[in-house]
């Protein structure tokens, strides 16, 4: 499978551009495929989805799509998976809560890179036990774009299902390896997928467990979803959802005295991130207007249990990270 792309492969930037390659993969999968069956992680993010969809145009029912929730995804995310691919599409689609084994497993632990291997391992054995109970899978699909092949030299392990065991002897189906970022986001909109799902911002493997930063538990979890879904709508509202490049609520193990509804109170802040960059190499901070960023103080303090402090990180990359886990 070639992974080196032909310096005259046009950049897809306009809808004929995308149909035209819409076309073209379809026709090489059928023709890797055949009449065998494919199997695809599906995360519901923008590169998985794209998959999906050219593999249900190209061979129908003969892809399963696994979804995992590990309890780790944003609000609504799940069941914007299930309703787009299952009902809308009449895609094949395995749909898995493991929302008490995931949280379970991470009860305790306050180490990131722990916590990290801690979700990408139980996903590996979430996603190896029910593809172990199926029948005559040939074939492995996953959403690798071009800069996962040049800048890790492989296939990215966070988004896509590396690692499982010697008993899985599929050959991979990547077909949109050649393509970055932009390009896919185009195909996926000629595709027809909704906006929100093709213009949906990088979102990291473990999910909200690296933005509940410490040891995880269910109740500060849940500040960091409902948190996160209320900048989201702002941004959306405010027409910065199009304009910077990632934005996100972190909730840290601390509490703070502050005052409400008259009383003291003893609860956690909220700190918000929104970040723009070109490579993710480096990153600079978006200078948000305040009465934007009054309002979502409003509605966070007031809407989100267990939270009466906003706070707004100003940190570029370096000397911070993007996420703080």
């Amino acid at each position: 499978m070639e992974n080196v792309r032909p310096e005259s492969m046009a950049r897809i930037t306009t809808p004929e551009l995308a149909n035209a390659f819409i076309e073209q993969a379809i026709k090489e999968l059928r023709d890797q495929i055949g009449d065998q069956k494919v199997l695809l992680a599906l995360s519901g993010g923008v590169d998985s989805s794209v998959v999906a969809k050219l593999l249900i145009r190209a061979v129908g029912q003969q892809l399963v799509c696994i979804h995992v929730n590990h309890g780790l995804m944003r609000k609504g995310e799940s069941e914007q998976v299930v309703e787009v691919f299952r009902e809308n599409l009449g895609s094949n689609l395995i749909f898995i809560d493991a929302t008490e084994r995931f949280l379970t497993k991470l009860e305790g632990v306050s180490d990131p890179e722990k916590k990290r291997k801690i979700i990408g391992g139980e996903f590996i054995e979430v996603f190896a036990e029910e593809a172990a109970k199926l029948k005559g899978i040939a074939y492995l699909a996953q959403g690798t774009i071009y800069p996962d092949i040049t800048e890790s030299k492989g296939i990215k392990s966070h988004h896509n299902v590396g690692g499982l065991p010697d008993s899985f002897h599929f050959e991979l189906v990547e077909p949109i390896r050649l393509l970055y970022k932009d390009e896919v986001r185009m195909v996926g909109r000629a595709l027809g997928l909704p906006e929100e799902m093709v213009s949906r911002q990088p979102f990291p493997g473990p999910g909200l467990g690296v933005r509940c930063v410490g040891a995880i538990t269910r109740d500060r979890l849940e500040a960091v979803r409902e948190s996160d879904a209320i900048l989201r709508e702002e941004f959306a509202k405010a027409g910065l959802a199009g304009k910077v490049w990632q934005y996100f609520t972190i909730v840290p193990d601390f509490r703070s005295t502050g005052i409400k509804d008259g009383k003291r109170s003893f609860e956690w802040p909220v700190i918000i991130r929104a970040v723009n960059t070109q490579d993710a190499v480096t990153a600079t901070i978006e200078e948000l207007d305040w009465k934007i960023l009054a309002h979502i103080t409003e509605r966070i303090t007031h809407e989100v249990a267990g939270v009466n402090r906003v706070l707004y990180d100003l940190t570029p990359k370096p000397t911070g990270t993007i996420e703080w886990e």
